[in-house]
């Protein structure tokens, strides 16, 4: 006869094999000295933007599950992990040159479509051990940001909109940089911050701050300084300060561009991220934007591009080096052979930037002591396609990598360009651990 005792070590000896056998789920992404670590191991990523993938995943207009899916399926087959989304849009949806619809169209009041739409993203991601960056405003007006927060605290009648016709940039930065010291426009997004930080996955009851699906949270994309950049000092700190007293399990980041290509945006590597509420640094690379590449003049201008590239990263990276943090070049990319916006047309010159930056930071990672941790190509257009080569996106388009208020098509990675998702995946492989 066996023993009471007996089958209770019995038993427990039984589970505890067992459970030892059983897969960990993985946890959240920490950081420690100047890299990031997942479960005690080193954490380096090939990640792209993906800042659509909460109105794809929406069940009401605009949405596309299957093709969500097929998107995801495809990133995770090519070795990309790490995907930095929107997870804040703002209205009114009669705006233009905006994503719609959005996900709040008015101060406090949701789409549920859409916040749905962003718990499927975030459960598919983990399906394929995806990491997302939450990117929670947007310092330009394509999804309505920090300008449209401007608009709902009365700052201002309307957005002076650099995307349309006559539209001057300078005058909208110096507008958006208002946001910063403006109480009403910074309190309505706090509540946007404590919304969705608070939020619970209608899909596994799991609050989003309790998800390491999710790997960090931006404060904004792009934020600048301009005509403030005291102001933004003071918002960075007071923002990600409440973001860690909401959320203390995820890192936290700024979303800024690092040095630009000129002093009047009022960004800085080292300035943007030295406080201890911020974990990890950001930047950004636009040869073609900051008019370093022609390309209609390829051969004389790529050289200095692929030269400046290098300066530029080793620059910001040696700037960033007193923070002690880990580094991410989040965004940088380059437009079709002869600036064409077409699918199937070449990316001769493409791939070659794209093998320049990812050697870049292989070599960086593969070092062991550099802080660059990882690259977000700009940006997966997949099997999206734009209405026409150039034209604006409108309600109803398909959603590809390049944002409403710029030429469809202009940098999208399709799902056909077969000689930069081979490259993609070969340097994925490297990088990633």
């Amino acid at each position: 006869m066996i023993s009471t005792r007996f089958f209770i070590l019995f038993a427990l000896a039984f589970l505890g094999l067992h459970c030892s056998n059983v897969k960990k789920s993985p946890g959240f992404v920490k950081v420690s000295g100047s890299g990031f670590v997942r479960d005690g191991k080193p954490y380096t990523f090939m990640g792209t933007n993906f800042w659509y993938g909460l109105n794809l995943g929406s069940t009401g207009e605009g949405g596309d599950r299957d093709r969500l899916i097929r998107e995801l399926d495809r990133l995770a087959e090519m070795g990309v992990k790490n995907l930095r989304v929107m997870a804040g849009t703002e209205g009114p949806d009669t705006e233009g040159y905006r994503m719609l619809p959005s996900m709040q169209v008015a101060p406090g009041a949701y789409n549920e479509d859409v916040l749905k739409g962003l718990d499927f993203l975030l459960v598919e991601m983990g399906k394929r051990d995806m990491l997302a960056v939450m990117c929670l405003n947007n310092y330009w007006n394509w999804s309505g940001g920090v300008g449209q927060y401007l608009v709902w605290a009365g700052a201002a009648d309307s957005i002076p909109n650099p995307s349309a016709p006559g539209g001057d940039w300078r005058l909208y930065q110096e507008f958006a940089s208002s946001f910063y010291s403006h109480p009403k426009a910074t309190a309505l997004f706090e509540d946007h911050i404590r919304f969705i930080v608070n939020r619970k996955n209608h899909l596994t009851g799991k609050l989003y701050k309790e998800d390491p699906v999710i790997m960090s949270w931006e404060l904004a994309n792009e934020p600048r300084g301009s005509n403030n950049i005291a102001g933004m000092q003071t918002w960075i700190r007071k923002t990600s300060d409440l973001i860690r007293s909401l959320d203390p399990n995820h890192l936290i980041t700024t979303g800024s561009e690092g040095n630009t290509s000129g002093p009047a945006a009022g960004t800085d590597v080292f300035n943007d991220h030295n406080h201890p509420s911020i974990d990890y640094a950001t930047i950004h690379m636009w040869v073609q934007n900051w008019d370093f590449y022609n390309p209609y003049k390829a051969d004389s201008t790529y050289g200095p591009s692929v030269r400046f590239a290098h300066e530029y990263i080793a620059g910001q990276l040696a700037k960033a080096k007193p923070l002690n943090k880990p580094v991410v070049l989040e965004e940088y990319g380059i437009s079709r052979d002869t600036n064409s916006h077409e699918a199937g047309t070449p990316v001769t010159i493409r791939d070659k930037f794209y093998e320049e930056v990812f050697q870049i930071v292989d070599k960086e990672v593969q070092s062991g002591t550099s802080a660059l941790a990882g690259v977000n190509f700009w940006a997966w257009g997949g099997e999206g396609r734009p209405s026409a080569p150039k034209a604006m996106w409108k309600k109803g388009d398909a959603f590809i990598g390049d944002p409403p208020h710029e030429a469809q098509g202009w940098y999208s990675v399709f799902d056909t360009d077969s000689s930069t998702i081979r490259l993609i995946r070969r340097y994925a492989e490297k990088i990633n651990n």
